[in-house]
């Protein structure tokens, strides 16, 4: 450890030094100086506020920030120098390179401020742009979404309910459910880089800051819209983080269960889809499989990103006002849940794009005469038959038709008539699947004409997402 290193900055106060296994216990440096990049910003402009503020001159503030641009650079090219430090946090480690370049005036940088605000400041501007990261891998894989919603657009899917067949659908507007949802992912990271919107430098460790600094200018300077209304809120704040995180845990949820409907479309029982050869797997002993395990991994890693929200909500939910130690808990959860959940998001984005749907399967199994059972009842409700008599009408006829060993579509009128007279010869039109389809024109329907607007509004948002800052 450097001398620099080895000079805490509390350590006045202490006769002794922290036990070495404590030390190594409560240093941060491991995980945190993944902020090194909000830190030296963060300086940059403490100094020019404190320049400002008549406590740095301007020749001190112009060695600092030259000191700290030389730091970055060597941050940037020797990885072996970021790996040996023995600093505390990030905090620790910029000061005590300050010092080593600039003996006191290093030391000078940290008057009027704690870590406790710096480090709710970093953490912030770290949310806002992982949360912009996050917006454009989700609006990759709705683009993924919306091509292939394009290249699919007429073709008939089978439409379930509890895993049974119920109304037929259009593979397009399948896909453009699941684009809903990640188009609510997407306003939802943008809802959580609102939230960290706000500047809490200034705020000192808990009471705000004794020095005539420009909170406002400060924030302009780092990229902030405003900031913290109170100091004792701002140091103990995590609700932005409890935010993104929850925004993550939301996105694994949506793309698990795009996941899970993949890898049943690729079973052979469904066989709606062949896998791409880039996104699967084989096995070492049986040379037949081609496994969706891009899929099964998106899917199972939901389960990781779900335990970091928990983790920091147990954390947060009994601590008294302020900062408290507890709060250093807060980043590693963050950081392991946007990197699963970012290249989640890419693989999946990736692999859909890559899929191939197998129209003729499709429409074979959207033949299936069990699908149009609802139009046989919607029918007889034109013809004047009360909807719940119609349902128990249709349902007497599927009995049959089953113990016959037929389809509702090879019943003889003849037959149909023995349950309802109101049975007619245009009712062979309405067992098409065609039909079907079509009736349900209304908007957010699945009708040809239907999907083919809502995928022109999709892209529409698409766009406006794939060009926001």
């Amino acid at each position: 450890m450097s001398g620099s290193e080895g000079q805490k900055m509390w350590g006045g106060r202490f006769e002794r030094p922290p036990e070495a296994g404590f030390y190594e216990f409560e240093r941060s440096w491991q995980f945190d100086r993944r902020l090194l990049p909000q830190e030296l910003a963060l300086d940059r402009a403490w100094a020019h506020a404190l320049a400002a503020a008549g406590i740095l001159t301007q020749e001190e503030c112009q060695q600092i920030t030259d000191a700290l641009e030389r730091i970055k650079s060597r941050a940037e090219s020797d990885s072996v120098w970021l790996d040996s430090s023995k600093a505390e946090d990030v905090h620790h480690f910029v000061e005590a390179a300050l010092i080593e370049k600039l003996g006191q005036l290093g030391a000078k940088l940290h008057t009027g401020r704690s870590r406790n605000e710096m480090v709710a400041t970093e953490f912030r501007m770290y949310v806002k742009d992982a949360a912009r990261e996050m917006r454009c891998a989700v609006a990759a894989l709705m683009r993924a979404i919306a091509n292939q919603a394009k290249a699919n657009l007429p073709v008939p899917l089978p439409g379930t309910t509890h895993m049974q067949h119920a109304q037929p659908l259009l593979v397009s507007h399948w896909l453009l459910a699941h684009g809903e949802a990640l188009a609510r992912d997407a306003a939802r990271f943008s809802s959580a880089s609102a939230s960290a919107d706000r500047c809490p430098l200034g705020s000192g460790a808990l009471a705000g800051c004794a020095f005539p600094l420009d909170r406002a200018a400060l924030a302009h300077q780092l990229g902030f819209s405003g900031i913290t209304a109170n100091s004792l809120d701002a140091v103990g704040d995590r609700d932005f983080a409890l935010e993104m995180l929850f925004a993550l845990a939301m996105l694994a949820m949506h793309l698990s269960r795009l996941a899970e409907d993949m890898i049943l479309f690729a079973s052979p029982e469904f066989g709606f889809v062949e896998l791409p050869d880039e996104y699967s797997t084989g096995s070492s002993l049986m040379p037949q499989k081609k496994n969706p395990d891009a899929w099964e991994l998106i899917r199972g890693k939901t389960g990781r990103i779900y335990g970091s929200l928990i983790s920091l909500l147990a954390t947060t939910k009994g601590l008294p006002s302020s900062y408290q130690r507890d709060l250093q808990e807060d980043k590693e959860p963050l950081f392991a849940a946007h990197d699963q959940a970012l290249a989640v998001a890419r693989i999946a984005a990736a692999a859909l794009a890559a899929t191939r749907f197998r129209q003729a399967r499709l429409r074979e199994a959207a033949q299936d005469p069990a699908l149009v059972a609802t139009e046989v009842a919607d029918y007889l409700v034109a013809q004047g038959i009360p909807f719940r008599e119609a349902h128990e009408i249709v349902g007497k006829v599927l009995r049959a038709a089953e113990q016959e060993g037929k389809s509702i579509r090879e019943m003889p009128l003849s037959r149909l008539k023995q349950f309802s007279s109101a049975f007619g010869p245009e009712l062979s039109t309405v067992l098409t699947l065609e039909s079907a389809l079509a009736r349900r024109s209304t908007l957010g329907g699945t009708a040809p004409g239907a999907v083919r607007a809502a995928l022109e509004d999709f892209n529409v948002r698409l766009g406006n997402l794939e060009e926001s800052p």
